[in-house]
């Protein structure tokens, strides 16, 4: 049975939405939230290890994905970046504002769109805590490709085909976006377009979370 948990929020969103910028701009303007993601920029020194797996993760194995590595190898990867969110949340003060970057649902959703349907261990996540709200940063396909560089900058778990072209990328972002929010369907979801101003795009989502405690 999913449970839901006090003072817990998640950011979700398509790539390239900005949710690594949102959570810096909450980092800086309001110290008070705990802010739990798998970028560097917010793990501690005795998780480095979550930064070089990630790394090495972009670096050696997606771009081999379906040739030297399975998609199943890839996914068991990916947990490490799920079970150290989940054991963040779990060890944190439960009684401080808590935003977390995507949780298990965006790594979730692509590893079923890198052809995996009913792995064991999507199972066990579904059976972690559940956030009081979700804030979904919304995006369309062609300013995230924009964002991306035209491509540049992506990786093989963010559109469909062997060398990224929009109509690839276009088409794997709009299921991602589906799969994601068909995840978090059982939860308060709250879509927010992304703006180009990050400050003005936190400041809106903070409202919306600070909403819950009124």
């Amino acid at each position: 049975m999913r449970t839901t948990h006090a003072g817990f929020s998640v950011l979700l969103g398509p790539d390239y939405a900005g949710k690594s910028s949102v959570m810096s701009e909450f980092a800086r303007a309001s110290p008070s939230w705990r802010l739990i993601s798998t970028d560097e920029g917010f793990l501690e020194p005795a998780h480095a290890l979550i930064g070089r797996l990630r790394r090495d993760l972009a670096v050696d194995v997606l771009p081999s994905l379906g040739r030297d590595y399975s998609p199943e190898f890839t996914a068991s990867l990916l947990q490490t970046a799920v079970v150290h969110l989940r054991d963040r949340i779990e060890e944190g003060d439960k009684a401080a504002p808590t935003l977390v970057d995507s949780y298990y649902y965006k790594i979730l959703a692509k590893c079923r769109l890198a052809g995996l349907r009913d792995n064991p261990m999507f199972t066990w996540w579904r059976s972690f805590p559940q956030p009081r709200r979700v804030v979904f940063l919304d995006v369309s396909p062609a300013a995230a490709w924009r964002r991306s560089g035209n491509g540049a900058a992506t990786n093989r778990l963010e559109y469909y085909g062997e060398r990224p072209d929009r109509a690839g990328f276009a088409a794997f972002q709009t299921r991602l976006r589906r799969l994601m929010l068909d995840e978090v369907s059982h939860l308060p979801v709250t879509v927010i377009r992304a703006r180009g101003d990050v400050v003005e795009t936190a400041q809106a989502i903070r409202e919306v979370l600070s909403d819950e405690d009124r």
